[in-house]
């Protein structure tokens, strides 16, 4: 039936698919998991579980040999978005309230759905994005960019922008699972090919009961509003990261286009920072729908701006292939002697 060719057709389709299945069954049987209990129950309710589980292979995934390069580069990319992510959230503050916008078209936007949605980056896809338009280097910046997926990344930004304070205890657990894994996978490259195999395996179930606790209503109120979200986040991130890439990383900005996304994981973000400080619990639901919109929206513009970039000044620009050629001694490339 070819079901997970049409899926995978979808921008980040194996989260969002599932996800939006659980909302179907939370929408029109919310009883569902109560009504049969046992295993049945635990996959419907069981977010932080599976969650956990994720990331403890995460963390197996990543090498610690990484080149100096390629720690520079997705150490300035990654420290940047949390910057941008951060300030934007502390701007957000000034004209939102804590339990999120109430009323109006701006209905379920939150500084928690601000940040989440700013904060991860779509690793895989820009990892895919630099291999065709980037340099080996900037394609594995993608190594530092795992450390985003979950919520503690998001419980630091929330922490620098003043807007909540978690103990330690609660900062450290939240990162346990992944250095747990990052350990192990470092110290066997066995257990690091074996559990890295869970990362993409567990995605549709975590996000299957992420989409039990969404509804319908909230998702079709916030519909329109997650496109804006989604497209601020291309302009504000691109931004700051086009000019970090260029003036600090010394690369040509492609880097930073291509880190201009909201991954996937960045949904599982909102519930569980509600679980761990109440006073999000009211915006966490909308902040939910919202980010999966703006996972969509980054998944579908992001890459036709990263090969517009590379085109007009990236490792494809008539400049950079002319220059290329130079190098190499070679006559300069067809290509950029028509762009000329």
């Amino acid at each position: 039936m070819n079901i997970k060719k049409r899926i995978d057709r979808i921008p980040g389709g194996m989260m969002i698919v599932p996800l939006f299945l659980g909302a179907c069954l939370n929408t029109f049987a919310p009883t569902t998991g109560k009504f049969f209990g046992s295993f049945t129950n635990g996959l419907i309710t069981g977010t932080l579980p599976i969650l956990s589980v994720w990331f403890f292979c995460i963390g197996a995934s990543i090498s610690l040999k990484a080149t100096p390069l390629v720690l520079r580069k997705s150490g300035v990319l990654v420290s940047v978005k949390i910057i941008t992510a951060a300030l934007a959230g502390v701007v957000a503050s000034w004209f939102i309230p804590t339990e999120g916008i109430t009323s109006g078209f701006l209905t379920g936007l939150s500084v928690l759905a601000i940040i989440a949605a700013m904060n991860d980056t779509n690793g895989g896809m820009y990892m895919a994005l630099m291999q065709q338009y980037g340099t080996k280097e900037e394609a594995g910046a993608f190594c530092l960019m795992c450390l985003e997926s979950g919520p503690f990344m998001t419980m630091v930004t929330l922490g620098i922008a003043g807007l909540a304070v978690f103990p330690w205890q609660t900062m450290v657990g939240a990162l346990l699972p992944f250095v747990i894994g990052f350990a192990l996978g470092n110290l066997d490259k066995d257990l690091r090919a074996f559990f890295t195999q869970g990362v993409g395996v567990m995605v549709p179930f975590f996000a299957f009961a992420l989409g039990n606790n969404l509804n319908f209503t909230t998702i079709l109120n916030t519909g329109l509003l997650g496109i804006v979200l989604g497209v601020g986040v291309i302009i504000v991130t691109g931004t700051t990261l086009v000019l970090a890439d260029i003036f600090l990383a010394k690369g040509n900005g492609t880097a930073g286009i291509g880190a201009a996304s909201t991954a996937g994981a960045a949904v599982t973000v909102p519930p569980i920072i509600a679980s761990i400080e109440p006073s999000f619990a009211p915006s966490a639901p909308a902040a939910t729908a919202l980010v999966a919109t703006s996972v969509v929206v980054t998944a579908l513009l992001t890459p036709p701006l990263t090969a517009w970039w590379a085109r007009r000044f990236g490792v494809l620009s008539p400049r950079y292939l002319a220059a290329e050629a130079a190098k190499a001694g070679n006559p300069v490339p067809t290509q950029a002697v028509a762009a000329e």
